[in-house]
């Protein structure tokens, strides 16, 4: 997760995570990503209903019912597990989390446990009464996802009136003070539809939108197709970079974040080495702090059944069940192959990524596509879409060591500015 911005506007530093130490435990929301003691935010996909048909849903999920999902008590004991662990975020997804009746009594829980809860929602079912429900919950983050503009948004979603449905559960959600953003999948389907979704965002008031690459799993695998080229990218990308910018200069609080293709870290640096070069060391910095993708490190999954994943899109890899062993224990344990991957520091990718001067600060990027493209988990990933003069890796890039050699004593002035400062406020999720 790339977060537009607060890197590309200036608007967070270094010492801004310094200040905390950079301690998962002590540091707000926004600041998470920079922590160098990462715990995974995991996203539980609590139940695998869902009333809409989305084309690049990577559940694969319908309107019907899924034995065997977790029970009441399993997810309390989940919940309480992560808690212990660390996890800062438990991430309520589906299907449609919304249709899970024990939702609202799991989110509290997470909250009585000092855990932040955030809801990915496709927010059609936010009436007066379930926008009350969320508010008394406790949930930290909405995010509801949108498509486009209506025609679009309706026919991705596979149901008429899901637009104007989902605006509805965004209003109600910002009349009570509920911190709402979207949630945006681009591909040649609704590409041309980024200007209305920026217009909207503004028009109402919406302060947050995260803006996804399509992962090639679930019904998303079956819509590679459809995916960008790598010029379309670039200029999608530019597209977003120039709106931020944009809505910076006029002095509109907005949070731009671009996720699942961590090519835009290197994207976002080699646009400040042009446009801001005095910035761009302290925000390589952040970016390496980061550390690109985190799938397996700090981004966890455990679907509906108590399957554990590296990530949400690999379903297909399942580490272990919670209903046998905590998820503390699964994360932990790298006998799993996949799970040694990912943890592997450098991780070993072949491709593009060997001769990369930018793997620092992207991580071999996201590994379910490279697999789903290439059956082969260390192979490059197919949506980087960066030129080999750009990543050539005989041309310099900043040098960590020296960029974090901090004078300790004024790191342990910092930290002892922020005394007692309870992390709060921002939000985190995928």
């Amino acid at each position: 997760m790339l977060s537009v911005t607060r890197l590309l506007c200036g608007t967070t530093s270094a010492n801004d995570a310094l200040r905390y130490g950079r301690k998962a435990g002590k540091m707000p929301a926004h600041l998470l990503h920079f922590s160098r003691d990462k715990k995974p935010v995991v996203v539980w996909n609590c139940t695998r209903t869902c009333n809409l048909r989305c084309i690049h849903c990577y559940a694969s999920s319908h309107n019907e019912h899924y034995p065997g999902e977790l029970t009441t008590d399993e997810g309390r004991a989940l919940i309480d597990d992560l808690a212990q662990f660390g996890s800062p975020v438990v991430l309520f997804s589906g299907g449609e989390p919304l249709m899970r009746p024990d939702l609202f009594e799991l989110a509290a829980h997470a909250k009585d446990r000092g855990r932040r809860a955030v809801l990915s929602t496709n927010g059609t079912l936010i009436d007066d009464s379930t926008a009350d429900r969320i508010a008394e919950a406790g949930f930290s983050y909405v995010g509801i996802s949108l498509d486009g503009l209506e025609g679009v948004h309706d026919k991705v979603r596979g149901v008429k009136g899901s637009f104007e449905a989902a605006v509805e559960g965004i209003r109600r959600c910002r009349q009570r003070g509920i911190r709402v953003g979207l949630r945006y999948t681009v591909h040649k389907l609704n590409l041309e539809e980024l200007p209305g979704i920026f217009d909207l965002l503004e028009s109402e008031d919406i302060p947050r939108c995260c803006f996804y690459h399509l992962a090639y799993a679930g019904r998303g695998d079956k819509l590679q197709r459809f995916d960008l080229t790598h010029d379309e990218t670039r200029g999608a990308i530019d597209y977003v970079f120039d709106r931020t910018l944009d809505f910076h200069q006029r002095g509109l609080d907005k949070e731009i974040l671009t996720v699942d293709n961590h090519t835009d870290n290197a994207y976002l640096y080699l646009r400040l080495l042009r446009d801001q070069p005095e910035r761009a060391d302290e925000v390589y910095r952040l970016l390496a702090w980061n550390g690109g993708n985190q799938s397996g490190i700090a981004i966890g999954c455990v679907d509906n059944l108590g399957h554990v994943h590296p990530d949400q899109f690999s379903w297909h890899v399942d580490l272990g069940n919670v209903r046998e062993r905590p998820f503390s224990e699964i994360w932990s344990d790298t006998s799993h192959p996949l799970m040694a991957l990912m943890k592997e520091k450098p991780r070993k990718i072949g491709g593009k990524c060997s001769r990369c001067r930018f793997f620092e600060i992207c991580n071999g990027n996201l590994r379910v596509r490279a697999h789903s493209k290439y059956d082969d988990w260390r192979a490059e990933d197919p949506a980087c879409y960066l030129t080999e003069e750009e990543i050539d890796i005989n041309l310099p890039v900043p040098d960590m060591k020296v960029l974090d050699a901090v004078d300790d004593d004024a790191a342990a002035a910092d930290a002892a500015l922020a005394g007692e400062m309870v992390a709060g406020g921002g939000e985190c999720g995928p």
